[in-house]
Formats: structure tokens, sequence, C-alpha cells
């Protein structure tokens, strides 16, 4: 029988974001914070368990204010834990080193909280709407891997995720004439404007018109059990280069390969707070991760380069 798919929840880093877990600002009318609101939809699109991936240092109030409102709602709830050095066998922290190494790094070391099962990620602090959740259950539940990997993306329309209130990064997709995904580039400072939609890079001297229609990636993926293995190759040889500073982190899709393509199915709707699309992404199987570091998408991740 097929597992059903779990909800990994990437909260590692809240603490150091917001300057403790009671500064998580309620936005909705009963004191909800977003990541309620994430629990609430991914449990309606038919997730059961989440996996909570935290720090040692806010385990304490997270497990009260957050993990015990997820008992409420009816999941089964795991934790797994980001520590700087959980790190593959025979490597040691470099000197220097503040930060842990990213989204990948963050799922190996769930692993055994994740087991065989699918599984979407997402970020706490992020909203993605009902039907975000929904696609990637579904997707999950109805594909398994091949002769290659039935990995997904769920893309959202630019135009339903800038805000009146500040810039926003966002992951920029770029898809072929087959609604294949071809690139996801970091756009780091995106604001609407009264004529549109543009993003700078170099402090607002410049900027840059976007569509409204344009498929941005907020980081919601979804993943079979055959990711890990993947990572976990991908890891050493990314770790290996890896200079001690920061701010460089282990990417989702951590290097190069040839013969990697997604296959993008549009949703029949969008509206404010639906995606615009699942992309497939279709890897060979059993082939080590090793070559040159990947580019960056929306959070300093990769994507396959066609």
């Amino acid at each position: 029988m097929r597992e059903k798919p779990i909800l990994v929840i990437m909260a590692a880093g809240m603490g150091s974001r917001y300057g403790g877990l009671k500064q998580i600002d309620p936005v909705g009318p009963s004191g909800e914070a977003i990541i309620d609101y994430s629990l609430y939809d991914a449990r309606r699109a038919g997730f059961e368990t989440v996996v909570f991936i935290i720090k040692h240092e806010i385990e304490e109030p997270f497990k009260a204010a957050v993990g015990a409102r997820a008992l409420q709602a009816g999941f089964e709830v795991r934790y797994a834990y980001q520590q700087l050095d959980c790190l593959p066998e025979g490597f040691t922290v470099p000197d220097g080193r503040v930060k842990p190494w990213g989204t990948a790094h963050a799922i190996l070391t769930a692993e055994q909280a994740i087991g065989s099962a699918p599984f979407a990620v997402i970020n706490a602090d992020d909203y993605y709407g009902p039907r975000g959740f929904k696609l990637v259950y579904d997707y999950l539940s109805s594909h398994a891997d091949g002769d290659r990997y039935a990995w997904s993306m769920v893309g959202f329309l630019l135009g339903n995720t800038v805000s009146a209130n500040g810039s926003v990064s966002r992951g920029v997709c770029v898809t072929d004439e087959n609604s294949n995904l071809v690139s996801v580039t970091e756009r780091t400072c995106i604001e609407p404007y009264d004529g549109g939609i543009h993003y700078t890079e170099d402090g607002g001297t410049n900027w840059t018109d976007l569509p409204a229609d344009t498929v941005v990636s907020m980081n919601l993926w979804g993943f079979t059990p055959g990711y890990v293995a993947e990572a976990k190759a991908g890891f050493v040889a990314f770790f290996e280069g890896e200079p001690a500073g920061e701010p460089a982190e282990m990417r989702v899709l951590p290097a190069q390969r040839s013969n990697r393509r997604f296959a993008a199915r549009r949703c029949r709707r969008t509206c404010a707070d639906q995606p615009r699309q699942v992309a497939r992404h279709h890897l060979p199987r059993g082939q080590a991760r090793t070559g040159s570091r990947p580019a960056p998408d929306e959070r300093g991740r990769a994507v396959p380069q066609r």
C-alpha cells in the first residue's frame, strides 16, 4: 500500500528571523499566525502527519505554541532538529560557520522523521493557500518514481503574491513552449507600483518590470522518498568544496545534471490564493550528483539548467 504524503515544515530559522517565538505576529481575527493557516489548509487537503524542523534552542516554546495546536488539529506530530553540526560522516563544522546549510540540509536532518513516505516541504512563515496544499498532496498521492524521479514544485502567479507593504523575494520561473520549467531565478526585491510590478538588483537605481501573470516559486515542493539519497550524495559534493563563511547554502536540487526536465500541468482555475501550476520534475535515477555549483533560485537553492 502506498504511504500517505506527509508535510515537512521548516521552522529552524523562526527564532533568528523574528527574535523569538513570542514575536510571531498574529494575522487572523482570532490571533492565528501564518503557520496556523498552513496547518489548517494542509489538514483539509489530506495531510495527517507533520514534521517540524526546528532547533533545540526553540524546542520548548515551539512545542507549546505551535506543536500543541497541530496536535489539536488532528495531526500526528514529529520533530527533527537542524543543528549546525548535523553533517555527513567525516565532516566537521568549519571555523567561522554560524548558520546551517539551507533547505536540503534541513530535509536531511529530518530523514528519520520522514521515513519512506513522499513529502511536501514548506516554509513556516509563508502563506500558500488551500489550493497549493491540495495540488501537491494529490500529486504525491498519485505519482511514484519510475525510471525518473517524480518530484514537484507548485508555482504561483506573481500578481497574487506581491505586497503593498514592502518588497518580497520570489523565484521567477521560466517555462518553454511545452510548459516545461526551464529555470527559477531569485529576485529579492519585487514591489508593485502604480503601473505594474517591478524588481531591482541595485538598491533601486534601476527597475525591471515583471508581468503579473509570471509564474513564481514560493518554496512549496513535493518529493518522493528517493530525494533523500540524492541529497546525501549532493551534500557531500557540495560540502567538500564549500568555504567556511556565510551565506552559502545547500540547495533543494543540489547539483547540475544532464537529462533533467520539468513537465508542467496547469490548474483549471487561478485566483488570489491558488497556484498556477504544478511542475513535475523528472530526474534519471541512480546517478550520484557531482559537478559544478548550481544556479540559485528564489531562496538560494537550485533548479536544473537545460
